[in-house]
């Protein structure tokens, strides 16, 4: 991965010539500095920033406050880190998203989990195509405050690029997800269509009484885009959309951390932060938090993507007098529920179970009658 190194802008060497305690992350991560490229084998995360934000009214020009800032962070037991600079960024959009796609290409095939500071929400569309590039189908989940779907009209942009997901050609999204979006930045309209072809939503209003509920979302998801829009304005200030409204400081890190523990995510990205406005610097010290906390559940990750059928009890719920049933399966070593949808496999023409990870609110609720949307719509998509 030699050629990786020159997408990128070297740390700065007064970040590089720091006296970091052996306890920080400064000095226990792998640096790209003018004098080093680091060994990627064995590494399992790269963190790098991207300073792009021609589609936003946020601008990233100074790098080196949140890498400061996560350096600066205690952690034990690193998880084999490396910080890979600053991408290089070219004349034009369209060639610097080409840029993050090959990028992430790179990283996601030697499976290396790419950790991305923003710039604009709309880098999301560039990862996307990372997925669509290697033939994945993932489900997407963005943590904000509106869905960003724009018009037909709109050139991309941090406002639009969800709609230029969705409708990009071949389809390689199976499932999106937005958590904590606030209804009066939202069309009724919006809200019903996302309903219809089957995504799933969340209000930040459920989230903030139910953060516990995030978990089995962040285990259905491949590629985590976190704008910090949906963070109220009082813990992250610095950023032009910036709403009263919205997530505090721990219920950000708790989203990270959930993220950082499921075996299936493969990339992450936090976004819309605005380095000019950051005077006091609180906000590039949540989203250095936000990372530690992500990292945090990524060195304790279970290998469970999926429930291992003989460690685990089966419940099965029955709706319509018997007519229907629903399969959960809760892990006897770690406690995760899944729901089986079952599905035809051509390959062997036998029904399948598709497993969906769920929650233990998810096994109340079926008992009282109610069959789980979870449930509801991912069969849908796959009968």
């Amino acid at each position: 991965m030699h050629n990786l190194f020159s997408y990128f802008n070297p740390i700065e060497d007064g970040i590089i010539s720091i006296n970091w305690q052996s306890s920080q992350i400064g000095h226990c991560i792998n640096k790209h500095s003018f004098n080093n490229e680091p060994n990627m084998e064995d590494v399992k995360v790269a963190f790098f920033l991207v300073p792009e934000c021609t589609g936003t009214e946020n601008k990233l020009t100074d790098t080196s406050l949140v890498r400061k800032e996560l350096y600066a962070l205690h952690f034990e037991d690193l998880p084999t880190l490396v910080d890979l600079g600053d991408l290089q960024i070219k004349s034009t959009k369209k060639e610097t998203f080409k840029e993050i796609e090959l990028v992430c290409i790179k990283l996601l095939k030697e499976n290396i989990l790419p950790l991305i500071i923003g710039g604009g929400n709309d880098i999301s569309y560039a990862i996307y195509k990372a997925y669509a590039s290697l033939e994945k189908i993932i489900t997407f989940t963005s943590v904000d405050n509106s869905f960003d779907l724009g018009t037909k009209e709109d050139k991309i942009n941090t406002h639009s690029y969800l709609s230029k997901i969705i409708a990009y050609q071949p389809n390689h999204l199976f499932n999106y997800c937005n958590i904590a979006y606030q209804s009066y930045f939202e069309s009724p309209a919006a809200i019903d269509m996302l309903d219809k072809i089957y995504f799933d939503s969340y209000r930040l209003g459920f989230i903030k009484s139910n953060i516990f509920e995030v978990e089995p979302i962040m285990r259905n998801t491949d590629f985590l885009s976190f704008d910090i829009s949906a963070i109220s304005q009082a813990y992250a200030s610095a950023n032009v959309f910036a709403s009263p409204n919205g997530l505090d400081g721990v219920e950000s890190c708790s989203i990270m951390r959930y993220a950082g523990l499921s075996d299936k995510l493969t990339s992450c990205g936090i976004f819309e932060y605005n380095s000019t406005m950051d005077n006091h610097l609180q906000t590039a010290k949540i989203i250095a938090q936000m990372c530690w906390y992500f990292l945090d559940g990524f060195k304790q990750r279970k290998n469970e993507l999926n429930p291992r059928l003989e460690e685990c009890t089966k419940y099965t719920v029955s709706f319509d007098n018997g007519m229907n049933e629903v399969e959960f399966y809760k892990s006897n070593k770690t406690g995760r529920w899944w729901i089986g949808v079952p599905f035809s496999n051509s390959d062997n023409n036998q029904k399948d179970n598709y497993f969906v990870a769920c929650s233990y609110r998810d096994y109340e609720k079926s008992n009282q009658g109610v069959p789980p949307e979870r449930w509801i719509k991912t069969y849908q998509k796959m009968n």
